[in-house]
């Protein structure tokens, strides 16, 4: 099993249609594959896919996720999310452990780290 992987994640809303804008256009990832009848959809995001599945189960949407983008420069990524409406539950901030992050909210309310990947930029 020396090969296993994580391959993607999958990521349950309540609207594909809004999520499919919200990752594509808003975030930027590139869509691969979008199924309304079946309601799920998956973006290229790096080595590892992030997939949408729409779901009726409330108890499933507006969580946090524990999954974290990366980026070359929050401050920069921030205001230009912040310019198209994403809501934040976190600005930009030095963390204890030494990172620099924000929380960003989809529109179902899930929640995602947004990390800088080279802290040397705003040391």
């Amino acid at each position: 099993m020396r090969n296993m992987k994580l391959s993607y994640i999958n990521l349950f809303v309540s609207d594909l249609g809004q999520a499919v804008r919200f990752y594509s256009e808003t975030l930027g990832f590139e869509l691969l594959f979008e199924d309304a009848d079946f309601g799920y959809a998956s973006f290229q995001t790096g080595p590892v896919r992030l997939a949408v599945a729409a779901t009726d189960d409330e108890a499933l949407v507006g969580r946090h996720t524990g999954i974290g983008f990366a980026v070359d420069d929050l401050i920069a990524a921030h205001q230009a999310l912040a310019e198209k409406g994403v809501e934040f539950s976190s600005p930009p901030q030095k963390q204890p452990w030494g990172g620099f992050m924000a929380m960003l909210l989809d529109p179902d309310g899930n929640s995602f780290y947004l990390d800088q990947v080279d802290l040397e930029a705003h040391a």
